[in-house]
């Protein structure tokens, strides 16, 4: 039962110091646990190390008593870990041999991630032969698989695999598709055109759904953003980009507070010139004059300035070396090109080396 103000022996009252020294911003109760005994035990309410007040009959003294439970600040640090242990998410990546040296760099960034490989065999006929090692292991996990549809030879056989992991009751799935080939292919001029970008999407579309529901699909700078409406309720398109990556690295050169953004088209300016609002703009495009395509600049001004071209893709080159010759002309101090998408079919690359003729271009293309 408790007391509210019983008499305190004088041994006690003689430590009343102590005892105001608590109750002055805390309150405490007495505890009698016999009514005829002399013994005393006082614990200070709301107190964080939970502290007691002991009194015994016979004795001068009063005993300061501090209980130890679980320290607060441990317990809270215990419960964070177990916390952020809990809501770290694994992820079993699987990918093509194309892929594998960037899938070891995504993995070697996080141990949240593990790598799975494929076999990738082919039968006498040359059709796949492929096998998913430890099929078992993967269920209730979260995969994601990072593919390259660099040439039509290699689609079928990650298509295969993509339809097939997602039925091997994993908890979801996420396909990478940093690439969409046939993004420039997405409209009809004239009847009887093929849009194999809506192709393409459709087939992505039907990818089995997971326990965790439709597949999620990654893909870098899409040629058309329109295109994100070609993809069926199956699937979840996310669109990203790498002109963020662009930012960080304009911002770390020299010359940072000298750099004009040239788009080689319209088609470039509307899709990225938000998020490049920051910087001046050049804008050209291309006039056909007989049998030739010519690229002027339409509006902004180059000189004296480091003129960035930048663009989604890029196939043969002819585009970006006919814009710098252009804005060269127009007094472009320095030229350099940014595309998140390098093609290069029959190593056009090779056109990019530097001009010995003192025509200003950088020696490195951004990828």
């Amino acid at each position: 039962m408790a007391a509210t103000s019983p008499p305190l022996p004088s041994s006690f009252q003689n430590q009343k110091t102590i005892v105001s020294n608590f109750s002055a911003t805390k309150p405490f109760s007495i505890f009698l646990n016999d009514k005829k005994s002399s013994r005393f035990r006082c614990r200070f309410e709301n107190q964080p190390s939970n502290w007691s007040v002991e009194f015994l009959s016979g004795t001068e003294s009063v005993h300061l008593i501090q209980n130890s439970p679980p320290s607060m600040s441990m317990a809270a640090a215990a419960s964070a870990s177990d916390s952020a242990v809990k809501t770290v998410k694994k992820v079993c990546l699987f990918y093509c041999a194309e892929t594998k040296p960037l899938a070891e760099r995504i993995a070697a960034q996080s141990d949240a991630i593990e790598l799975r490989s494929i076999n990738w065999r082919t039968f006498e006929d040359g059709f796949p032969n492929l096998f998913i090692p430890n099929a078992h292991g993967i269920r209730g996990q979260n995969v994601a698989f990072l593919a390259s549809f660099s040439s039509p030879a290699v689609i079928f056989e990650q298509l295969s695999v993509i339809y097939a992991l997602p039925k091997l009751f994993i908890s979801s799935f996420t396909l990478v598709l940093p690439f969409f080939p046939t993004g420039t292919s997405e409209r009809m001029e004239d009847e009887g055109d093929v849009a194999t970008a809506f192709t393409l999407a459709r087939i992505l579309s039907h990818i089995p759904t997971s326990r965790g529901g439709p597949t999620s699909l990654v893909t870098f700078d899409i040629h058309a953003l329109q295109e994100r409406f070609y993809f069926g309720d199956n699937i979840l398109p996310c669109f990203e980009s790498g002109i963020p990556l662009l930012k960080n690295r304009l911002q770390k050169l020299p010359d940072s507070d000298n750099i004009t953004i040239a788009f080689p088209d319209d088609g470039a300016w509307k899709r990225f010139h938000k998020q490049l609002q920051h910087f001046p703009t050049i804008v050209c495009n291309k006039v056909r004059i007989g049998d030739q395509r010519i690229v002027r600049i339409k509006e902004g001004d180059a000189a004296g300035r480091h003129v960035v071209i930048v663009d989604d893709l890029v196939q043969s080159g002819g585009t970006l070396i006919e814009c710098q010759r252009v804005l060269a002309v127009n007094g472009a101090a320095k030229i350099s090109a940014y595309v998140t998408h390098g093609i290069f079919p029959k190593k056009s690359w090779q056109r990019f080396e530097h001009d010995n003729g003192g025509i200003p271009w950088t020696y490195n293309v951004a990828f």
